[in-house]
């Protein structure tokens, strides 16, 4: 392996940030780098991620782009441009990982495949505490989260439970593009590039993960199932406009009826351009 990066994608909520960021600090196995893809946020993020520059022992990149709507894919693709490392894992600045996220994914990383793994969910309530008072939740123990879920600060126990599931049982959705993520996915970068990246026509919230795992699956490259092995703890917030979800799921309807495998704009028209 010559590098594990994390690509965590933000668009103006520091106070999350900074938490996320946090998590990255207490992992087993520490990135080799760190890129936070900023859909255009304000200064603010920006002190946010200088003043963890300062702290952390691992380079950490900003890649930023002006505010022109929700481009998530775009940002994303102009990091794994940014990035020097083999693997990447993508997460987002709501999402604070468990101690063990990285280390798992790594452990977990087979050439041909990429990992999909999933969240434990944060109340509303408990997600503001979080942000107010700097809950250090990414260094609780099992005992703190079975508190947790029953005072039902959480919606879930089971994703944070280690299981040494057989390989079968993580390929048997290998097919599947429906429910990856990419709030908690890891794919080797030569797999992104060899599809273009992510398909910068998708605008807006929704379909633009699908649309980059349906293109790798046609790849050759297959879906692992990293359930009881990696989660992010989701932070609460109210949900992203959907004024452009209609178009998107055309685009992605689009793509399904094609046998198209590179994204129409993607990271090899940014670098023309």
């Amino acid at each position: 392996m010559a590098g594990l990066a994390v690509i965590i994608t933000t668009y103006n909520w520091p106070t999350a940030l900074e938490v996320v960021l946090a998590g990255y600090l207490s992992q087993q196995r520490p990135p080799d780098e760190l890129i936070i893809a900023d859909d255009g946020s304000t200064e603010e993020t920006r002190t946010v991620i200088d003043t963890f520059r300062d702290q952390a022992p691992f380079p950490v990149k900003h890649v930023w782009h002006a505010d022109e709507g929700f481009r998530a894919g775009a940002i994303r693709n102009r990091a794994i441009q940014n990035s020097e490392a083999e693997y990447i894992v993508f997460t987002d600045g709501d999402c604070i990982p468990a101690p063990w996220f990285l280390q798992q994914h790594l452990r977990l990383a087979e050439h041909g495949w990429f990992l999909s793994g999933n969240r434990v969910l944060l109340s509303q309530k408990f997600s503001q505490e979080v942000l107010q008072e700097k809950v250090p939740i990414h260094t609780w123990n099992r005992i703190h989260w079975f508190q947790a879920r029953r005072r039902k600060q959480i919606n879930r126990l089971l994703p944070l439970f280690k299981i040494p599931l057989g390989r079968w049982y993580r390929r048997r959705l290998a097919k599947a593009w429906e429910g990856a993520k990419t709030c908690n996915l890891s794919v080797w970068k030569e797999d992104l590039l060899s599809v273009n990246g992510f398909d910068e026509d998708y605008t807006g919230w929704g379909m633009e993960d699908s649309d980059l795992v349906l293109r790798l699956i046609r790849n050759g490259v297959y879906h692992q199932d990293a359930r009881f092995a990696a989660p992010v703890f989701h932070l609460w917030h109210p949900e992203n406009s959907r004024d452009q979800l209609e178009e998107n799921q055309r685009r992605l309807q689009q793509l399904i009826q094609s046998e198209r495998i590179q994204a129409r704009v993607g990271i090899e028209q940014a670098s023309l351009g």
